[in-house]
């Protein structure tokens, strides 16, 4: 039998113990041994819950314990987390954890201690929820130079966007809607601020790289500016909005962003809708890839963290995560960035025309029916600095996004 402690027991915490009771047989045959809870570590008491008789308040105990073979961290936040998630490594126990904050700001430590100690620092649910794709970049796709990894990595935001596409309504409706559902906290800037999504591909840059990447690093923008006018423009020139998170190589640096943008219907992530996630690879010898599925919850989420723990299981004696070195990853100025633009401007298309094209050079015009005193205009590629200076020029710019592909 593999005892193991859950540190935390809220949402995902309570899934993990719940996919280990209720696929516990089928768990045993793949790890080989029956895997047990011994410990719950919580502040809080839950009378009633059959749960409560492991519930302990005291990481001593877990800590102190030689049986806890495995530890699972579903507490969230940088403190104390890391802190339990050190000791525990140090102390000879596997860890496995879903926690971004965590796994960006010290993974290159805490990988470094379990590679040490020959045992399984993992947290596959951190990046893409219930979805894989931690374990086949470490495996499946280690012949590669992956030269662009990224996607849909944030459910709260793509089910808002969404619902802004297809029903027309207003960031706030849909943001009051998404909180009133459980997608969205209370609070929900870390989502749709971008934060979260830039936590992760923090992760995933680091990974292929092999060298750490900061997210306060990463030029990050969220959904706040984006309107049902953006949306109206979208579908004018059939296409959708994303925000999307990206890491591509360009020559010896990596252009690393989270930001909203534009894409057509050719594109893979153009039709990944409401709370789903997914994550885009691109090898210089597969070509392109997608893993696609349930971003987050309580479940999928869970059944990820549960899938690290049975790789923990199987294999005691050696890390099974690649690591990355403390050299930072060296980021492509982002004034270098070249890209098309899409342009919404207030005042009359042909009045205006002149001044826009003498900034921008040739532009392409689109107006949509209903919205009076504003247009919109597409730009010719250009780096991300130019723009800046053409915006500067021209008064009257009401938003801007970015266009993929």
């Amino acid at each position: 039998m593999i005892n193991v402690a859950v540190m935390g027991y809220g949402t995902v915490g309570s899934g993990v113990v719940e996919v280990l009771e209720r696929n516990r047989e089928a768990i045993a045959k793949r790890a080989g041994e029956e895997i047990c809870v011994k410990y719950v570590l919580d502040l809080r008491d839950f009378l009633g819950n059959p749960i409560q008789e492991k519930v302990v308040h005291d990481f001593e105990v877990v800590v102190g314990d030689p049986e806890v073979a495995i530890v699972v961290e579903t507490m969230g936040g940088i403190e104390p987390a890391y802190t339990f998630v050190k000791r525990s490594l140090l102390a000879g126990k596997s860890v496995a954890t879903s926690n971004k904050a965590l796994v960006e700001k010290h993974g290159t430590e805490l990988l470094a201690i379990a590679r040490e100690k020959n045992i399984n620092f993992l947290f596959e649910a951190s990046v893409g929820g219930g979805i894989p794709i931690l374990r086949p970049l470490q495996t499946s796709l280690t012949a590669d130079v992956i030269e662009e990894i990224g996607g849909i990595l944030n459910g709260t935001t793509n089910y808002m966007l969404t619902k802004m596409y297809n029903e027309g309504v207003d960031y706030d409706t849909v943001l009051k809607e998404a909180q009133d559902k459980g997608y969205a906290e209370r609070n929900p800037e870390a989502d749709v601020e971008g934060y979260d999504t830039g936590r992760k591909i923090a992760i995933l840059c680091s990974l292929v790289t092999g060298k750490k990447t900061d997210f306060e690093d990463i030029y990050t923008e969220g959904i706040t500016k984006v309107g049902k006018e953006d949306m109206a423009y979208a579908k004018e020139l059939g296409m959708n909005i994303k925000l999307i998170a990206t890491a591509k190589r360009h020559g010896d640096k990596m252009c690393v962003m989270v930001a909203p943008v534009l894409m057509g219907s050719g594109h893979p992530l153009y039709a990944v809708n409401d709370v789903f996630n997914a994550v885009f690879v691109r090898g210089n010898m597969l070509g392109e890839a997608m893993f696609y599925g349930s971003g987050a919850g309580k479940l999928p989420t869970a059944s990820a963290v549960v899938a690290d723990v049975v790789e923990a299981a199987k294999n005691p004696s050696s890390s099974m995560m690649g690591t990355w070195t403390d050299e930072k990853v060296e980021l492509q100025p982002l004034d270098e960035v070249c890209r098309r633009f899409f342009v919404r401007m207030s005042g009359d298309a042909r009045e205006r025309r002149a001044a826009v094209e003498a900034a921008f050079g040739p532009v392409t015009l689109v107006e949509v029916e209903g919205l009076g005193g504003e247009f919109g205009f597409l730009t010719e590629e250009m780096a991300e600095g130019a723009y800046a200076k053409c915006e500067a020029e021209v008064p009257g710019i009401l938003h801007r996004l970015r266009i993929e592909g």
